[in-house]
């Protein structure tokens, strides 16, 4: 995957100096051991110019795994740990910062070798609020050599997107369509992100296009284009017009990500891109989605924001969908009912014209887009991939600012089950646990768009905490309770 960072955290023991140095020293080389062994050394550095005990010290150990290129930091409490001179390390560094400590080996080090790092977590913690940074704890932040290596591996999906974010540009193009206030953009909170926008014109983008008519690097983007299509290349007569807007957009990147390193899109497709371009762009939202460049639909700022930060956290692919229709009952009855632990109501379809990238479907074709064909020549709505999203395990998630420029977000893990959609564009049969309840109290309550992002695979403990971590509150962090857990606005008479 391109566009997201490469995380290299930088382990930095520290020592209060009424404890003795050398247990921070042992147990910091003693979780490096456990971290290589398990992982590889590729993602970690240990600082080896000093055990922190004071600002000095503090000052030559930033150098230092700044020097190594660290772009993450982990403050490692070996024993209790100065409270000043650890906050001011994480206050001074630029970039994700986690705490974790160490827990006592054995009976024997209760003597002389007691660390009290369980201690020292709480003035860590308390001095960070004073000073107004913002670290990631894990949920039982003291453990083993062992145990605290699989804290430092949990948190680099946290750092991927928290380091992702302060660096990336989205762009958009063009106004949201008629009838689509659900995907406003405050753009306040963009920038309390750290994340740059940059809006332009439809009329921009139809303007750079034309100038890419004739680019020789065509022929090379269709042939991989035949290739990824193989025998669902069912409209070749599109392509070369798809190559050229994939290679207008790509273009465009490069030449306007300015002082950023990451970049996302929010592109327009309708209503009047079809006519004009002749074309729809489904497709190559798709290709470009599926190399790490989340392109969203319908001008939906926070979706392709939503689809960026799932992509630093999963490493993989994702995709926008909207959380579409119910899944009729007599397919629920044939096709789920006893053969799944799901309900009715915890079902739904997502599906989207045709913007998922093809290592995420099932089996693709090219083809139209069917709702837009209403009213339209087909030939002008070609350029969606189609197919039903294979089935595995997935995490429908947002972030979304309110209109009135307040973060909230909302999780839930489920999966997409084999069973066949009977229908058309990229579309899946999805399971909830709790979906209706979660549908009504969170995605209604509290005003969500109908656009979901869909990484795949279960990374809701991930996302939880990169949503902790950029400031949304906890309490507007919504996610699919269990049965038996009432949402505020839920009636206890059932």
């Amino acid at each position: 995957m391109q566009n997201i960072p490469k995380i290299k955290v930088g382990v930095v023991a520290v020592s209060r100096d009424c404890f003795p140095e050398s247990l921070s020293v042992s147990r910091r080389q003693a979780l490096i051991k456990a971290y290589t062994d398990k992982y590889g050394a590729e993602d970690i550095y240990e600082c080896p110019v000093c055990i922190v005990e004071s600002e000095i010290h503090m000052k030559q150990a930033l150098a230092d795994i700044e020097a190594a290129g660290c772009n993450a930091l982990c403050v490692y409490l070996g024993n209790f740990g100065p409270e000043i001179s650890e906050t001011m390390l994480a206050q001074e560094f630029d970039g994700p910062k986690m705490f974790v400590a160490a827990a006592e080996e054995n009976i024997g080090c209760l003597s002389d070798d007691r660390g009290d790092a369980y201690c020292g977590m709480l003035n860590a913690s308390y001095n960070l609020k004073l000073r107004g940074v913002t670290a990631y704890i894990p949920e039982y932040p003291v453990g083993t050599a062992e145990e605290c290596a699989d804290m430092i591996h949990d948190f680099l999906p946290i750092a991927r997107a928290v380091a992702g974010l302060k660096n990336l540009k989205l762009i958009s193009f063009g106004p949201r369509p008629l009838n689509f206030l659900a995907c406003n953009a405050p753009i306040y909170q963009l920038y309390k992100l750290g994340v740059e926008i940059e809006e332009n014109s439809e009329l921009d983008l139809f303007e750079a296009f034309n100038k890419h008519d004739g680019d020789k690097r065509i022929p090379s983007v269709m042939a991989d284009m035949e290739k990824e299509l193989g025998e669902g290349n069912l409209k070749p007569e599109v392509l070369p017009k798809l190559a050229q807007y994939e290679l207008t957009l790509l273009d465009w990147i490069e030449e306007h990500k300015g002082s950023k390193q990451y970049v996302a899109i929010a592109g327009k497709c309708w209503p009047a891109f079809q006519t004009q371009f002749g074309f729809v762009p489904c497709y190559v939202n798709s290709r470009l989605t599926g190399r790490g460049i989340p392109v969203s639909c319908e001008v939906d700022i926070y979706g392709a924001l939503s689809e960026y930060i799932g992509a630093c956290v999963s490493e993989d692919a994702v995709t926008l969908l909207d959380i579409n229709n119910s899944v009729p009952a007599d397919m629920f009855k044939a096709d789920i009912e006893g053969k799944f632990p799901y309900t009715h109501k915890d079902t739904f379809m997502g599906f989207h014209c045709g913007n998922t990238c093809s290592s995420k479907l099932a089996a693709c074709s090219m083809k139209y887009q069917k709702i837009m064909a209403r009213s339209l020549p087909v030939e002008v709505t070609n350029g969606t991939l189609e197919g039903d999203i294979a089935p595995g395990d997935i995490t429908f998630f947002r972030l979304q600012s309110t209109a009135d420029a307040k973060l909230r977000a909302y999780i839930a893990n489920g999966e997409i089950l084999p069973v066949a959609s009977r229908s058309f564009g990229g579309i899946g049969v999805f399971a909830i646990p709790e979906m209706g309840r979660f549908y009504r109290h969170v995605l209604i309550e509290k005003n969500f768009p109908h656009h979901g992002a869909v990484a795949f695979g279960h990374h809701g403990k991930a996302l939880f905490e990169v949503f902790k971590y950029i400031g949304v509150p906890t309490d507007e962090i919504g996610f699919n309770r269990p049965k038996g857990m009432l949402y505020k606005t839920e009636n206890p008479f059932e």
